[in-house]
């Protein structure tokens, strides 16, 4: 049987999203220097819309994670497949991601880069999915709360599909 889907969030909720929080982090910003940090594959797009939000430059690197596979459960293994390449030590850093479920993979980054001692470190998800969540992890800036769910579109995806859909689903029946 085909999973089916529900649009959950619309892009233009997504893209008024956006924009609060880029106004949100401008403020909180206000002249600094920050890094944004994305965590790959998922925060692609939502880093790419956040970033020309915001009214000032910022650099960006990224760090790819691997806890899922090719599957749709967390192997509850984290390892890094590509670490940051811009020093952080002394800077403000804000990571970017895409979604918190479990919260296992972004408590590991988060301490991972604490290693690499920032002035500040704050966190930017699109998706706050408390369902499932094992472990807390301080979120500052949050697009969207949701309960539970298997969520696909605006760079999620399930098994590497899905991810260019310009709104947020729920499978349902996956």
């Amino acid at each position: 049987m085909q999973a089916q889907k529900r649009c959950l969030i619309s892009r233009e909720d997504i893209a008024r999203r956006v924009k609060e929080l880029a106004t949100q982090i401008s403020r909180d910003y206000a002249g600094r220097d920050p890094v944004l940090v994305g965590v790959l594959k998922g925060a692609f797009i939502f880093l790419a819309d956040l970033v020309r939000a915001l009214p000032f430059p910022v650099e960006v690197d990224f760090v790819r994670l691997k806890s899922y596979g090719a599957g749709t459960t967390s192997s509850g293994e984290i390892h890094i497949t590509k670490d940051v390449e811009e020093p952080l030590k002394d800077r403000d850093v804000l990571i970017v991601e895409d979604i918190v479920d479990l919260g296992l993979t972004l408590d590991f980054l988060r301490k991972h880069l604490l290693t690499h001692h920032p002035r500040s470190l704050k966190i930017c998800c699109l998706i706050d999915k408390k369902e499932r969540r094992q472990v807390e992890v301080p979120l500052d800036y949050v697009g969207f709360p949701v309960e539970k769910g298997f969520l696909v579109g605006y760079g999620l995806d399930c098994g590497e599909k899905n991810r260019t859909w310009p709104e947020v689903y729920e499978l349902i029946n996956c």
